[in-house]
């Protein structure tokens, strides 16, 4: 990832800021500049919820190259309480302990680091509730 790009993505990685259309009330996450449901161009930034549930999953068993020692591990789509749905790994959790319906909370984890003296990366992940 650039250092650009990252810089960019700071509002939507670390305070899961998204783009709600003032026309229609659609929720855009990652924020888009046109309503996927009524095509108006106006949105104003809101704060999604940390808190959901998961509505469907998948394991990934083979990662890309970066994440490989964390094989298999679980994706979910997340629906937010209060509306808005993301798409986040879940950490510190066995793809066995993964059910569609669980709750989780969205927290703040390192992803990557790129190379020795590169760029860490923060950004998302889910955690289940227990």
């Amino acid at each position: 990832m650039t250092v650009p790009k990252y810089w960019r993505e700071i509002p939507q990685r670390y305070r899961l800021e998204a783009g709600k259309c003032k026309k229609c009330g659609y929720i855009a996450f990652p924020p888009r500049q046109i309503c996927p449901e009524c095509k108006s161009q106006e949105f104003e930034t809101i704060r999604l919820s940390d808190k959901g549930k998961i509505i469907s999953y998948t394991i990934i068993r083979v990662p890309p190259k970066n994440f490989s020692f964390q094989a298999p591990y679980p994706v979910a789509i997340i629906e937010l309480d209060g509306g808005g749905r993301i798409t986040a790994q879940i950490a510190d959790a066995s793809p066995e302990e993964v059910e569609i319906g669980s709750r989780v909370r969205i927290v703040l984890r390192k992803i990557q680091e790129e190379g020795k003296d590169g760029i860490i990366c923060y950004g998302y992940k889910a955690v289940l509730e227990k």
